[in-house]
């Protein structure tokens, strides 16, 4: 009896154990940005700017502002633009 409820409670706080570092390593991912609408524009058009002037972040964190401020479907692609540095969003031209 004693055999088997050891090995009982080792399965079940492996369970555990595996649920927790699966929580972690989600967790770590969602911290990281991917890379924002990889598919990019056909017909860009200017739509909007987003963020602060000058934009301190890079091309993809232009992006994920646009994405955050427009919604994705109102966005497809964002970049930092000019000497002045602005975060510019574009649309599908149609």
């Amino acid at each position: 009896m004693a055999k088997n409820l050891n090995s009982g409670t080792f399965t079940v706080l492996l369970i555990v154990l595996l649920m927790a570092s699966t929580e972690i390593l989600k967790i770590e991912a969602m911290n990281i940005k991917a890379r924002c609408l990889p598919q990019g524009c056909k017909n860009p058009t200017f739509s909007e700017e987003c963020g602060v002037e000058p934009f301190p972040g890079s091309n993809n964190d232009c992006c994920h502002c646009c994405v955050e401020k427009y919604g994705r479907k109102a966005v497809c692609k964002g970049v930092v633009e000019g000497p002045d540095k602005h975060c510019h969003c574009y649309k599908e031209s149609v």
